[in-house]
């Protein structure tokens, strides 16, 4: 089931930041820290693949409502969407434990707002993803440009390097849609 409490939670806690004026700009990171909870685990009693996931979600709104874009989304009437994903597993995270996540801007093109999100616990890195995210106005992506400059940052650029640009390129190269 969706986290819709933790969800309502995250976007009251991250609105409460910008009444107190710890706003982001998109060269920010955001952080935010949860428990895993006994409805975040499998049967191996480790947060679970697809949760980890879905947790994600919440510190890119966290991010989306401290840096502004949560209210131009509301304000032009525009959505989110994620686009394409990666992400590497290498530390179980058990029942209870602290996380801290990290969300940060690692890229901009003409369409595309690529994301990096990890979790930590006792310092510790445990997941990794790499996202390809846009804004939408009536079904349909739109350009980058007119986001930044709905946030006032319209001069700002950071052009895909890297992993995230290696990681464009094979991503082109995969079929779509899948031959099997």
């Amino acid at each position: 089931m969706y986290p819709f409490i933790r969800y309502a939670s995250t976007i009251a806690r991250a609105a409460l930041e910008v009444k107190k004026g710890n706003t982001l700009t998109f060269k920010d990171s955001s952080e935010i820290t949860f428990r895993c909870r006994l409805t975040d685990i499998d049967n191996f009693l480790e947060m679970n693949n697809g949760r980890v996931f879905t947790l994600y979600d919440l510190g890119r709104m966290d991010f989306a409502v401290r840096s502004g874009l949560g209210s131009q989304l509301l304000k032009q009437r525009w959505g989110l969407v994620v686009a394409g994903s990666t992400i590497q597993y290498r530390r179980r995270i058990r029942a209870f434990e602290k996380v801290t996540m990290k969300t940060k801007i690692v890229g901009i093109d003409t369409r595309w707002i690529y994301i990096e999100q990890s979790m930590w616990v006792k310092g510790k890195p445990c997941s990794s993803a790499l996202l390809r995210t846009g804004v939408t106005e009536g079904g349909k992506v739109i350009e980058t440009a007119r986001v930044l400059a709905a946030l006032n940052q319209a001069d700002w650029q950071l052009p895909p390097t890297g992993y995230v640009a290696e990681w464009i390129v094979s991503d082109a190269d995969r079929p779509w849609p899948p031959q099997s």
